[in-house]
């Protein structure tokens, strides 16, 4: 490797990428969309066999999935973003199951190849150094291994500070692109998600260091916490709802016992204003996922408020939230990294947060998880349950107690039912508990 890179066009990159090879490939909204057009336009030419590449969710990246690509291209995932859920259903691709935190490990330790990492950075930065931006999550692990490394200078990528900060002399083929950065729009959140943002708001107090998934529910919460004080960051992503709560003071990370004073994420998710805010922003740290997740870490921050979300729960507290049945549908993620590093947090509070139905009127709380379920969350480690019909603490509470506790935050008219299916399950004594 040179102490400068080439300056090349994609198409010259990815020439260098030989049949066999394995790529990690950029992820969430930092997806380098020129070489992998340039990668599928080289695919196409069929000079390319048995090209394997690895990533976490992709946006609306799936070209590469194409069912034109066969033989060519095989696509693992981390986690699974919509653009890959049909691909993988059909078998077209694939899923490894894994915590976010354990992934770097994984490249590191060559328990998964990575010839080649496909990354997309900023411009230099005052020190000559160029940055990942708005997603690090597992790049510096694939940019530590990789024999050859292709990254797409963007000027719209904002430079931020921490793990995605890397030499020049690190990549071997630099591409030139100025096109805008993808962004993520999430809807406002609707009257159900409201009042499950306001429920889980309630374990939130002053002091408290918080980590929020994706979507509405998260920005509910959000828009709840405008009296509290001194909130803390520490968190896989976050997007525009945390702004207001940043400029207002409310987050100040004052508390924290680690990172004081930083909002800590793997990647980000939003809007060209939550780019604009992190742009050589010293009060935000971009880390990789082995240091947002560790639990371990996590923990070290009192009064941690873990928020995640699930497909279905069953009467015991067993969480699925990585699929539909036997369907893939999402991946283990962050979820057990946060619920576990939450509860061994001075104070902490690690909640799983979701509607008591599905928006076609099934019951997110069930008897049993549907067949071939996955359980990402054992029941062992759950402690907060959320829906918009209350919250409830199953910490070293017995089962018949979590079945009756989990019944009284399900929608009215599963409540019979799951009664019903209660008393089949613990017998006539089920019907005393209180």
């Amino acid at each position: 490797m040179g102490r400068n890179p080439s300056v090349v066009s994609a198409a010259e990159a990815v020439a260098a990428i030989d049949s066999g090879a394995s790529i990690y490939l950029g992820s969430s909204d930092s997806v380098p969309r020129l070489l992998v057009e340039a990668l599928c336009a080289r695919g196409r030419k069929r000079v390319l066999r048995d090209v394997t590449l690895r990533h976490i969710h992709t946006g609306r990246t799936e070209d590469y999935a194409a069912p034109e690509f066969e033989g060519v291209f095989r696509s693992e995932s981390f986690f699974i973003g919509e653009n890959m859920r049909r691909q993988i259903q059909r078998g077209a691709a694939d899923y490894i199951p894994i915590s976010l935190h354990d992934t770097p490990r994984l490249i590191r330790d060559g328990v998964v190849g990575c010839d080649v990492a496909m990354i997309q950075v900023s411009p230099p930065g005052r020190h000559g150094r160029v940055s990942l931006g708005i997603s690090v999550d597992v790049a510096p692990a694939a940019i530590e291994t990789a024999k050859l490394v292709i990254a797409v200078m963007n000027r719209n990528m904002p430079y931020t500070y921490g793990d995605g900060e890397i030499d020049l002399d690190r990549i071997d083929y630099l591409v030139e692109d100025d096109s805008p950065l993808e962004e993520t729009h999430f809807a406002l959140p609707n009257e159900i998600e409201r009042a499950i943002g306001r429920n889980c708001a309630e374990l939130v107090e002053d002091g408290s260091c918080l980590q929020l998934g994706i979507g509405a529910i998260p920005n509910a919460v959000l828009s709840q916490l405008s009296d509290r004080k001194d909130l803390g960051i520490h968190t896989e992503m976050f997007a525009d709802g945390l702004l207001p709560l940043v400029e207002a003071g409310v987050v100040n990370g004052s508390r924290k016992r680690i990172d004081r004073g930083k909002i800590v994420a793997s990647f980000l998710m939003g809007s060209r204003r939550v780019y604009d805010f992190v742009d050589r922003n010293p009060m935000v740290r971009m880390r990789e996922a082995a240091y947002t997740n560790d639990p371990f870490r996590i923990a070290r921050n009192p009064k941690v408020v873990a928020i995640n979300s699930a497909i279905q729960i069953d009467l015991t507290g067993q969480v699925c939230a990585d699929s539909l049945g036997m369907r893939m549908y999402s991946g283990v993620g962050g979820q057990l990294d946060f619920i576990y590093g939450a509860s061994r947090s001075e104070g902490g509070r690690p909640i799983i947060a979701m509607p008591s139905r599905t928006t076609k009127g099934v019951s997110k709380i069930v008897p049993v998880l549907d067949p071939g379920a996955g359980v990402v969350t054992p029941r062992s480690r759950v402690h907060f349950v959320a829906t918009e019909y209350g919250i409830v603490d199953l910490y070293g509470k017995p089962l018949q107690q979590r079945a009756r506790l989990l019944i009284s935050i399900a929608h009215p008219e599963c409540r019979e039912e799951l009664e019903r299916a209660a008393f089949e399950r613990f017998g006539r004594h089920f019907l005393y508990w209180k």
